[in-house]
């Protein structure tokens, strides 16, 4: 059965559309995963750290990925909505990403998943390929 944009996301949702989106490559960045345009990173697995705990074990979470926004502004509407799994933590003031755990990301729906994973690409991507896949998409330069 197809599944449709309602649908709950996976994790392979965000290897897919990553992949699907103009000239990404996965690769590592900072010994983990990612996802890459123009040798910038749009969706990283994070390592472990000691800011990123469980909170009911203590144990450091495993399965945290950072993904690009474009702006302050981005950052707060996904992290300030309560519907949404989308978190930051302190080491990632002032940094245009959000993060989100891959535990949560059933939380998403596919076409959330898809948004997400684009605009990170977008916020990243050189201006040629930006606009013109925009342009292809019938979208605006604000997306």
């Amino acid at each position: 059965m197809a599944r449709s944009d309602e649908d709950p996301a996976t994790v392979q949702d965000i290897h897919d559309t990553a992949l699907a989106m103009p000239d990404a490559e996965r690769g590592t960045s900072f010994g983990t995963p990612c996802y890459r345009v123009a040798t910038h990173p749009f969706v990283r697995w994070r390592e472990p750290r000691p800011d990123a705990v469980d909170e009911r074990t203590g144990e450091r979470l495993t399965d945290v990925m950072v993904l690009w926004v474009g702006g302050e502004a981005d950052k707060r509407g996904l992290i300030d909505d309560p519907a949404t799994p989308f978190f930051t933590l302190p080491h990632y003031d002032g940094h245009p990403s959000v993060l989100l755990r891959e535990a949560d990301v059933g939380r998403l729906s596919v076409a959330e998943v898809r948004e997400v994973v684009q605009d990170a690409w977008l916020a990243q991507a050189p201006v040629r390929r930006r606009r013109a896949w925009l342009e292809v998409n019938g979208l605006g330069e604000e997306g």
